[in-house]
């Protein structure tokens, strides 16, 4: 997609649940902040945020390419925790969405957000663009907003 396409999707989507759902994550983010032992989770529900904010001409990279075991638990501990649910969110709220024909490419931002809210750390939002000419993400950026 073009840039002008993605400022005009990336308004619509900021009016029509893009900062609701960005608010709920950094919310989410502070309360993880607070207890030491959370402060990864934190980090991740932020980095979520900003993506649930602005998702059009961005994509999501893996960091590492294998999951270090550390990155693992904690994921393994999100999912369990709040990954789930999050993901439940997504697609309750993608189903209205899909309803209107002019909201489909709303609903395909919203279902596209379910990976990185299942499994957030370990992750990297980029630029399409950017993503792109880097050879280890070409194929999140393939397969990203374009």
């Amino acid at each position: 997609m073009n840039r002008p396409l993605n400022l005009i999707l990336n308004i619509i989507w900021l009016v029509f649940g893009g900062l609701w759902l960005a608010v709920g994550y950094f919310l989410a983010g502070l309360v993880c902040c607070i207890l030491i032992v959370t402060i990864p989770f934190g980090i991740a529900s932020f980095r979520i945020a900003g993506y649930a904010l602005w998702p059009f001409g961005r994509v999501v990279v893996d960091t590492q390419p294998g999951m270090g075991v550390f990155t693992g638990l904690g994921n393994i501990i999100w999912f369990i925790v709040a990954g789930v649910w999050i993901a439940i969110g997504h697609v309750l709220t993608a189903i209205p969405m899909f309803i209107s024909i002019i909201g489909i490419p709303l609903g395909i931002a919203n279902l596209r957000m379910i990976p990185v809210s299942l499994l957030p750390l370990g992750k990297k939002v980029m630029d399409s663009g950017e993503a792109r000419s880097l050879p280890q993400y070409l194929p999140a950026a393939q397969a990203g907003y374009r």
